[in-house]
């Protein structure tokens, strides 16, 4: 049996990571995110209000996806922090936009606080897609 090696997954379209941790890593054919809040990139400061951290948070995780060689069609899971779990319906709309065939699976809990004062964090599984040679 031969292990997996890891990947370590990086993009300067996605917030850097500001501690111990890795943006994404890859290991096999499973890519698995750190959890993205909605902080621009270009400017490293959290966008304001729940829709667009909302967006922003996405708009990351497509990126980190992107740089691992995937996208958000090839999602299988998600994992959404909200601060206040009345905006499950707000952000259930906004999620839908992105994930609009056969979505992943998710799994979303209240939380008492996320870093930097966001509102909302999400964190994401995907898979490479199949292609010839590809292991």
């Amino acid at each position: 049996m031969h292990p997996m090696k890891k990947h370590i997954v990086h993009t300067d379209k996605a917030p850097a990571a500001v501690g111990p941790y890795s943006q994404a890593v890859r290991v096999g054919r499973l890519i698995f995110t750190a959890g993205q809040v909605g902080l621009d990139p270009s400017t490293g400061q959290l966008v304001e209000g729940l829709e667009a951290q909302t967006r922003q948070a996405l708009e990351n995780i497509a990126a980190v996806l992107a740089a691992a060689g995937t996208d958000l069609q090839h999602v299988v899971k998600t994992t959404i922090y909200l601060t206040d779990l009345n905006a499950f319906a707000q952000v259930n709309a906004i999620y839908g936009e992105y994930f609009t065939h056969d979505p992943p699976a998710r799994t979303t809990v209240q939380v008492a606080a996320l870093p930097l004062g966001a509102l909302i964090e999400i964190e994401a599984v995907a898979v490479l897609p199949e292609s010839p040679g590809r292991t």
